[in-house]
């Protein structure tokens, strides 16, 4: 079997886990088991997604000069959801950051994003090909909203929450979005049919918008002070009044 074939086959079956796991952790309990095991099997393959599709993408970029638009926007994927599904996962294991992280991994991620996403913008432009120019700004803007994010202090308590959902619904738009380019001429969709292929970012960036705002009302809510708590009454939460001394 030859090295093309054979990154194909697993690009097509790293391709079909992640976009299968990639609903469940939208509406499992955030943090719970379930939502963690299925969100590490999301991220393992849509990264093992990523290395097969720069494999094949990049060989015919260089091999086949008539079909570079599209091995571009399938490079530019891969980098898309690869780059964002591992922030996702690097906002969590550095929660507890006070200050601004110079780790390569973190910067050179979102550095590698937004320049993707300024090629991808200037090449669609100049060779007229919408679903590039069109698609480019959502690079752009996850690879500054990284840069942005590390290399300032967290400024809020819950900063981790917040760029971990924007992070994996930016993966998760690159996933959906290839998806729909790869199978839409299956379906009878011919052509680049730019509102189409734009409808998961523009639902994503809605959706996120009024989870975040969901969250960040719900979060105010917990932190706002109670009433008083009356002399001689106990009030302790249930199963917790135990562990405090």
């Amino acid at each position: 079997m030859s090295f093309y074939l054979l990154a194909r086959w697993l690009h097509i079956a790293s391709g079909v886990v992640a976009f299968v796991t990639l609903w469940l952790p939208l509406v499992a309990r955030k943090g719970g088991a379930l939502h963690r095991r299925v969100g590490w099997a999301y991220v393992g393959a849509m990264i093992s997604a990523a290395i097969s599709a720069l494999a094949i993408s990049g060989w015919r970029f260089i091999q086949a000069p008539g079909e570079q638009p599209m091995d571009l926007f399938f490079i530019y994927i891969a980098v898309l959801s690869a780059a964002s599904a591992s922030m996702g996962v690097r906002v969590i294991r550095t929660k507890a950051r006070t200050g601004a992280s110079t780790h390569p991994l973190d910067v050179g991620l979102s550095t590698l994003l937004l320049c993707m996403g300024l090629f991808t913008e200037a090449y669609g432009l100049r060779m007229g090909v919408p679903l590039l120019w069109g698609f480019a700004p959502v690079g752009i803007l996850s690879g500054l909203t990284g840069l942005w994010y590390w290399m300032r202090p967290p400024q809020d308590r819950m900063h981790w929450w917040f760029q971990h959902m924007a992070a994996m619904v930016a993966s998760g738009i690159g996933t959906i979005t290839a998806a729909l380019v790869v199978n839409a001429r299956h379906v009878g969709v011919e052509g680049l049919q730019l509102a189409i292929f734009l409808g998961p970012t523009v639902v994503g960036v809605v959706g996120l918008n009024l989870w975040t705002r969901y969250y960040r009302q719900r979060f105010a809510r917990k932190a706002a002070p109670g009433p008083a708590k009356p002399s001689g009454v106990n009030l302790c939460i249930p199963n917790e009044c135990g562990q405090r001394r």
